[in-house]
């Protein structure tokens, strides 16, 4: 590639193309290079299935931000949506609910989380780089940024989600008269006097007193399901190319969302495969990576995806995921069933008899050969 070719480059292929004098975003161009001169295997119409937080709304908060890439940013996405938080040291986002279920992965610093179940239940714990939390839909929590800090990602199991229409506690109390709020806590109606007219969502206190110090004022008794995981207590699987850990309900009871994390070598792939029961909401934490999903009728399309971006891919529709840099991609899948399933091309056409392959693809020797049904899902790219 040629310096004026990266400076500008054209959507030519061959003869196919023309060049575009602009007006262009050029700095767009240079990132999706496979969306401004897609692969001649690109066909027919996939919906967009990429949106940066970068251009989502950011609320600004005294001590913290938040936002959101929903259904409303993102139309394919209608079983899953997201949101970016940040916490500062012991800044609060407030004593809340939803009626969505909430998985939790903390990007950045440490946070504490805390939990009521409706067996009358408190659990509370300390998380840092790569844990994970589920609240279940209904269950009241909260989140507070530690002394360094937090930043968090949180993935919802439906699309029409909104970080901006959770129940919080703030808004109950504001909306409450004052003699049923008497009523209901057993005390003159003065005591209530000073609540927050309005709600707090995301607001400053001191950073907390040790784990070991809370704990010992709360009362004894603990769910039988623990709402988080620690990163570090589950080994990732190694393969040629990178490394995958699967966290769903075979080692985290309480979740009803499976997530893959995947770490991609420079020339790696995510090999060709499905999934036959969950939509997949990914989201990008470094590396530069590439994806094609494929549909019926000759529909494919090719996306390129770098720190910060979200990708979506509808159940049942093939993709791969490659590292098209020069650095580690790490990838979130968060899919919206409790287990993890998938469907590789390799290990399908592996187990189907040979000659009913050969007779559909039109195989060499060596193409058959390389069927392999306990091929690794991480693969290095030949390239490599």
């Amino acid at each position: 590639m040629t310096k004026e070719s990266f400076d500008a480059p054209q959507p030519i292929r061959g003869e196919y193309g023309a060049t575009d004098p602009g007006p262009r975003n050029l700095e767009l161009d240079r990132q999706n290079p496979d969306i401004l001169l897609p692969p001649a295997t690109d066909n027919g119409s996939i919906p967009n299935l990429k949106f940066s937080f970068g251009m989502a709304h950011n609320r600004l908060e005294e001590g913290g931000w938040a936002r959101e890439v929903t259904v409303r940013e993102l139309p394919a996405a209608k079983a899953m949506a997201g949101v970016d938080m940040r916490l500062g040291p012991g800044v609060v986002r407030e004593l809340h609910w939803h009626k969505e279920a909430e998985w939790g992965y903390v990007l950045q610093g440490q946070c504490r989380i805390t939990v009521v179940d409706p067996d009358r239940n408190v659990y509370i714990d300390d998380l840092k780089a790569g844990d994970i939390w589920l609240f279940p839909a209904g269950f009241p929590h909260s989140i507070q940024g530690l002394a360094e800090g937090c930043e968090f990602l949180l993935v919802f199991d439906d699309g029409n989600f909104s970080e901006n229409e959770t129940l919080l506690v703030t808004e109950l109390m504001a909306h409450t008269p004052i003699d049923v709020l008497a009523k209901n806590f057993g005390i003159p109606a003065e005591h209530f006097a000073h609540l927050p007219p309005k709600e707090k969502y995301i607001f400053p206190l001191p950073v907390p007193p040790p784990l070991e110090e809370v704990l010992a004022r709360l009362p004894k008794q603990r769910p039988a399901n623990p709402f988080t995981i620690h990163g570090g207590d589950v080994a990732p699987s190694q393969w040629d190319g990178g490394k995958t850990t699967i966290i769903d309900v075979r080692n985290f009871p309480v979740t009803n969302m499976a997530a893959l994390i995947i770490d991609l070598e420079p020339g790696a792939m995510r090999e060709i495969h499905w999934h036959p029961d969950a939509d997949e909401w990914q989201f990008y934490i470094e590396g530069e990576a590439r994806m094609t999903v494929f549909d019926a009728t000759s529909k494919a399309r090719t996306f390129n995806y770098r720190a910060g971006d979200v990708g979506y891919v509808p159940k049942t529709l093939a993709h791969y995921i490659e590292n098209i840099g020069n650095t580690r991609v790490r990838v979130l899948n968060v899919f919206n069933k409790p287990e993890f399933k998938d469907v590789a091309l390799n290990q399908w056409l592996a187990l189907t008899p040979a000659e009913l392959v050969r007779g559909h693809l039109e195989l060499d020797d060596t193409a058959m050969a390389a069927l392999n049904p306990n091929r690794r899902s991480v693969v290095s790219g030949l390239s490599s």
